[in-house]
């Protein structure tokens, strides 16, 4: 199956204007060469089957390939003839199809598109409001001719501007210093919040330590034995200081019964729940 490369609406063009068009403006580049297109593979460069398919995609759409017919004849994008540019868009597709038919598929599209315009020209124009021009077929197509051409520019003087990584590298250089550090104002109340939580913190866990505390039941003694000097008898109460604490209550007892043991003092009471007594013990001369 073949595309038709002609039209009944396309025969109707002025022949000369027809002749003096090419059937084929460029063959389809199978290639790019640093950007520019490449028609005809180097007979001395093998290419493998498989890596052919990547050389079809030469132009970026529908719209690229229009737009590169029109340019490349010079013609006047607001005034497109229809004829002549449908006839060769169509030779282009033709090509590009009997290689690679998905590729097609999109230009055929367009291809369509191009024929209704130009059956749409043949026809009598609708009837508009007085005063007011026929709607033009092609506008619709010019427009996004002119969108596509101006985006396509403004994508080229992009790409022409410097690219980091492409055209310059970013320059590094790391310099030591040894700067003074400026740390931030501490406002009075986070130091108070700062020890509410420290002291909280440490009610958390409680120690309890215990010491030995060293006590002598003879020297003990021999404070008694002082206290009791030059009196007559003191007090079994008065002998004992509860201001010492418990452990030295203790040793000052025991410290008494080894002293009675030893027959140095006599504890005496005169009758039951009476006041005991300490005296020295009595020595005969």
């Amino acid at each position: 199956m073949s595309l038709p490369t002609d039209t009944p609406e396309l025969a109707r063009e002025p022949e000369a204007a027809l002749s003096a068009m090419p059937e084929v403006v460029d063959h389809v580049a199978v290639a790019r060469l640093y950007g520019e297109p490449l028609f005809a593979l180097p007979q001395d460069l093998y290419i493998p089957p498989d890596a052919l398919e990547v050389f079809l995609e030469a132009f970026e759409g529908p719209l690229d390939l229009l737009l590169y017919l029109i340019r490349k004849q010079n013609f006047n994008i607001l005034d497109i003839p229809m004829a002549g540019v449908t006839r060769q868009y169509l030779s282009y597709v033709e090509e590009i199809r009997s290689r690679n038919l998905e590729l097609a598929a999109e230009y055929l599209l367009m291809a369509a598109m191009l024929i209704e315009i130009k059956s749409r020209m043949l026809l009598p124009p609708k009837k508009t409001a007085e005063g007011q021009e026929p709607e033009d077929p092609r506008a619709e197509l010019v427009r996004r001719l002119i969108e596509y051409e101006q985006m396509k520019l403004a994508s080229m003087r992009l790409n022409e501007l410097p690219h980091f990584g492409r055209d310059f590298l970013k320059a590094q250089v790391y310099i030591e210093q040894s700067l003074q550090p400026r740390f931030p104002d501490v406002q009075l109340t986070d130091l108070q919040q700062a020890w509410a939580d420290i002291l909280r913190r440490a009610k958390l866990v409680q120690h309890h330590k215990i010491s030995r505390e060293e006590l002598s039941v003879r020297e003990h003694m021999s404070m008694v034995l002082r206290a009791l000097q030059g009196r007559r008898f003191v007090e079994f109460e008065n002998l004992f200081d509860p201001a010492k604490g418990v452990p030295v209550l203790v040793v000052t007892f025991i410290a008494l019964l080894e002293l009675a043991k030893e027959t140095l003092i006599e504890i005496t009471q005169a009758e039951a729940f009476a006041p005991i007594y300490v005296r020295l013990a009595f020595t005969p001369a």
